[in-house]
């Protein structure tokens, strides 16, 4: 009976297994579905909508095919159709039935639609040259290296990228902007190709395999033990009686008293001969019993007992092929539980109005950007390159890089500027807008090097197709806390130069500090700023000192006068606000300093001014001369009624020029 139920279990194991194995194999359908886009008339570039990549759920992935190099990138919509308002592209849509429409967009079209873009400053539609048939081709722009994507890909001939676009964002293709873009297009995502029944089944199955063999091992251990000899024991033995020794013959009872006399002349006391001759009786009738018995009970504990090694040869098996049936199965050939009920995540605590416009740059955006903008000017001040400084820095920052390059063209010696550090953005403040120009505020730190100070910069991007530049940037003061701010995915507002919801106007700032330089605690607004600014004031009141100083300990006092002024720079404060109502404030202020002579005899002589020397090419003047510094400063202004005073957060000193007066 036991080999009828291990064929059972091995019949049922094999099916069991077999059910499990066939939903993984015949039985799975198809791992992706796709989406091929027909592109008819050719163009530069192809947007596709957010909706044709969100048609299925699930992640896309794009395959795009073409000859070179292959180019894309997904943004927000609003902003892609922004920076394709003067070109030719395709537009990719989901139709009323669910089929892709594809509609030519021509740059003209494009151009009479109004894109938001409200830039003073707008790039101009690019001119168009005839082709060789007579066609108008647009002269297009490089898609490549923009600000404005979120990400972007590069691959030559194929390629391959995975994404997630959430709604609102679009896709573009392309190759270099000139060239028409690839038309071979699929979009794929994934489908539920789960099997949970797979893997309990094929369990299942091992788990009845093994019940199965160990039936058979026990039916194989009875057939063997029924089989097995059989040995009878021996019969009823008769009675034994005394022998009488006087009644036997004379040879046998002489036999028997030479070995009496012989037991006694060893000292071995007689046996009972009656026993003797019972013992001899016994062993006569019956053979060697007692031997045989106990051989045969080894010969039976043997056959009942089956070696150890045979076992293990037999179980080693079936466990290997469990522990294979279990480890060939994924995740997905089994059920998966608790997936329905996620774990509740915080809530936000700042909550966005219903109106509130998107951040200008996102938050890896912003880190991506800000790695770009290091690496370029780190280049350009490695090969002293304005022209590529200039592609990243405007308005003071760029003033004062020219100064730098100057500077280190006539005195080698000149420091180096620090690079900018991208090791850790703690701050991301970007302005919530669908306009330009766009600004975003950021403060990065070094991680490595705790010599290097934190710097608080701002950058603004002009229009769709330019790239974020620097225009005020500093170092923070190591005994300054930052305000708290709104957080990245929120963004904020810029404050206007006359806000009157601040404790000082922005516009207002720099000539309100320019007065507490001038005047020092004479000043009426001395006390609404904090120590920090209160000692940076003192600082240039006492540089300024030093240079009258160093003229009288030359002998010059009496022959020459010295005159200073510190004033606003031509550069707009930027402002934005922070969650407590206030703003960060960034103002540039230009402190003039003029030596001159005070008779027709005297001169203005350099001596070891280095710098004076180098920007001006002459070691002395008969007029004078004027040199200029300038001062990028970043404020926390409080709110209008706060008693906390202005901030000072971060500042940078840099040299803008030395002129001999004429």
């Amino acid at each position: 009976m036991r080999f009828v139920w291990a064929v059972v279990a091995f019949v049922l194991a094999a099916g069991l297994i077999a059910a499990g194995i066939a939903q993984r194999t015949v039985f799975m359908g198809p791992s992706t579905q796709e989406t091929s886009v027909a592109v008819e008339e050719p163009a530069p570039y192809v947007l596709m909508d957010g909706d044709v990549l969100r048609e299925h759920p699930g992640a896309q992935t794009l395959l795009v095919r073409g000859d070179g190099d292959i180019f894309a990138a997904y943004g927000r919509t609003a902003d892609m159709e922004a920076w394709l308002a003067d070109a030719s592209y395709n537009h990719v849509t989901v139709g009323k039935d669910g089929e892709l429409d594809v509609e030519l967009v021509d740059a003209a079209a494009a151009g009479d639609d109004d894109t938001s873009t409200d830039a003073p400053e707008a790039t101009p539609a690019p001119e168009e040259t005839p082709a060789d048939d007579g066609a108008a081709v647009d002269a297009g722009r490089s898609p490549v290296g923009s600000d404005l994507w979120l990400d972007s890909f590069t691959d030559t001939d194929a390629l391959i990228a995975d994404m997630q676009l959430p709604e609102g964002v679009s896709l573009l293709i392309a190759h270099d902007g000139t060239a028409d873009a690839p038309d071979d297009i699929v979009v794929s995502w994934p489908l539920d190709t789960s099997t949970p029944l797979a893997g309990p089944l094929m369990a299942a199955g091992a788990a009845v395999l093994l019940v199965g063999l160990v039936l058979y091992v026990l039916g194989i251990r009875h057939q063997r033990r029924g089989r097995g000899p059989r040995r009878k024991g021996p019969g009823p033995l008769p009675a034994t009686e005394p022998i009488d020794v006087a009644q036997l013959p004379p040879s046998e009872r002489k036999a028997i008293e030479e070995s009496s006399s012989k037991a006694s002349d060893t000292g071995t006391a007689p046996a009972d001969h009656s026993e003797d001759a019972e013992a001899v009786q016994g062993n006569g009738a019956g053979g060697s019993a007692t031997e045989d018995d106990a051989a045969g009970d080894r010969k039976t504990e043997m056959r009942a007992t089956p070696p150890p090694r045979r076992r293990r040869m037999i179980a080693i098996p079936a466990l290997a092929l469990t522990a294979l049936l279990a480890t060939g199965c994924s995740a997905d050939s089994w059920p998966q539980f608790g997936e329905g009920t996620p774990s509740p995540s915080p809530s936000a605590t700042v909550i966005a109005p219903e109106n509130q416009k998107p951040p200008a740059v996102t938050e890896a955006q912003a880190k991506r950007i800000l790695q770009d903008v290091s690496a370029t000017l780190s280049d350009a001040d490695a090969a002293m390159d304005i022209d590529l400084a200039g592609t990243r820095l405007d308005g003071p920052a760029l003033t004062a890089r020219k100064t730098e390059y100057a500077l280190r063209t006539a005195v080698p010696d000149t420091a180096v500027p620090a690079a900018i550090p991208t090791d850790d953005v703690e701050v991301i403040l970007p302005e919530a807008t669908d306009r330009w120009p766009r600004t975003v505020l950021l403060l990065s730190k070094s991680d490595g090097d705790d010599t290097v100070p934190p710097v608080v910069l701002t950058m603004t991007q002009q229009d769709p197709w330019s790239n974020y530049k620097v225009n005020n940037m500093a170092e923070m003061s190591a005994d300054a806390v930052f305000p708290e701010v709104a957080a990245p995915w929120l963004g904020t507002s810029l404050v206007p130069d006359d806000s009157a919801f601040l404790s000082l106007p922005p516009g207002e700032l720099a000539a309100t500090f320019s007065d507490v330089v001038d005047a020092g605690e004479q000043s009426a607004s001395y006390g609404l700023f904090d120590e920090i600014s209160q000692n940076l004031a003192k600082s240039i009141r006492d540089s300024r000192q030093a240079v009258v100083q160093n003229l009288a300990d030359n002998g010059a006092a009496a022959t020459s006068q010295t005159a200073f002024d510190i004033a606003p720079a031509d550069s707009a404060p930027v402002s934005m606000t922070t969650l407590g109502s206030g703003a960060i404030v960034a103002v540039s202020l230009v402190d003039t300093e003029t030596v001159t002579p005070t008779s027709a005899d005297a001169v203005i002589r350099f001596g070891d001014n280095a710098q004076a020397k180098a920007l001006t090419g002459v070691t002395e003047s008969a007029k004078g001369v004027t040199t200029k510094y300038e001062f990028q400063l970043f404020f926390s202004v409080p709110a209008q009624g706060s008693t906390e005073q202005i901030r000072l957060l971060a500042v940078r000193q840099d040299l803008l020029s030395v002129e001999v007066i004429k």
